[in-house]
């Protein structure tokens, strides 16, 4: 399996797991020495410098993975991008900032799945995971990060049904509430969950093939949004034990 933000949070302890538990574990990211130190910790993983927001760096690193792994049968894509900022404040660039956090956490996406789809569908069963977030129902105080993830579970559902006619492959989607990392740090990260309970849930819902994956408090409030998006917008931005994975 591929894992993209390998090196720290939610993305190494998917990569702990799994590895653990007898998967060949390939994890990415930009830094070159937090990606060794991350794989350094780990059994049976292969670390790979690439930022997925790079086209070039997609390109090559889809080329590694059809000559080095070519039983590649799962995508996770962990990657991700916040900023945090006021969109009533002058000169905080917005749109060039949203533009980035869009990069990463949608367009990548879509080109990283669409350039593996081939490898991914020669597998008697594969698996698609984006990870996106509690704010893809429900918008926090990062607002355009919000919006990227909401982008990211619209095109998630669309995936799901596009490769319906593949039966062997699946779409799942793992929406965690904030999560103590260092990602969401400058939000108050401390109040969250553990990275770990986050794996675990994904590996307990993969294994049912639970496509929409709403972890903890995420859950609570998609079930308030189902009743009164109004409400559920007011809980969001009252507290941030929730806003941003």
């Amino acid at each position: 399996m591929l894992i993209s933000g390998g090196s720290a949070g939610i993305g190494f302890e998917m990569a702990r797991i799994f590895s653990e538990n007898g998967n060949k574990v390939i994890i990415t990211g930009r830094n070159e020495d937090r990606l060794r130190q991350a794989a350094a910790q780990l059994k049976n993983v292969t670390a790979i410098v690439s930022d997925i927001s790079n086209a070039g760096d997609t390109q090559r690193l889809v080329k590694q993975m059809n000559t080095d792994f070519p039983q590649l049968n799962m995508v996770i894509n962990n990657a991700g991008r916040a900023l945090l900022y006021n969109l009533a404040t002058d000169n905080v660039n917005a749109s060039e900032k949203a533009a980035d956090e869009m990069l990463t956490n949608y367009l990548s996406v879509i080109r990283l799945n669409e350039q593996l789809l081939p490898l991914l569908k020669q597998q008697p069963e594969a698996a698609i995971v984006n990870v996106s977030s509690v704010v893809a129902f429900v918008p926090g105080a990062l607002a355009t990060y919000s919006a990227s993830k909401a982008a990211l579970h619209s095109y998630t559902q669309s995936l799901r049904l596009a490769l319906q006619q593949y039966p062997g492959l699946h779409v799942f989607e793992l929406m965690p509430p904030l999560v103590n990392t260092e990602f969401s740090a400058p939000i108050g990260g401390e109040k969250g969950i553990p990275p770990s309970a986050v794996a675990q849930r994904l590996m307990t819902a993969l294994e049912a093939n639970e496509y929409e994956i709403r972890v903890g408090q995420t859950e609570d409030i998609y079930r308030l949004y189902l009743s009164s998006p109004a409400e559920a917008l007011n809980v969001m931005n009252k507290s941030r034990a929730v806003e941003i994975v």
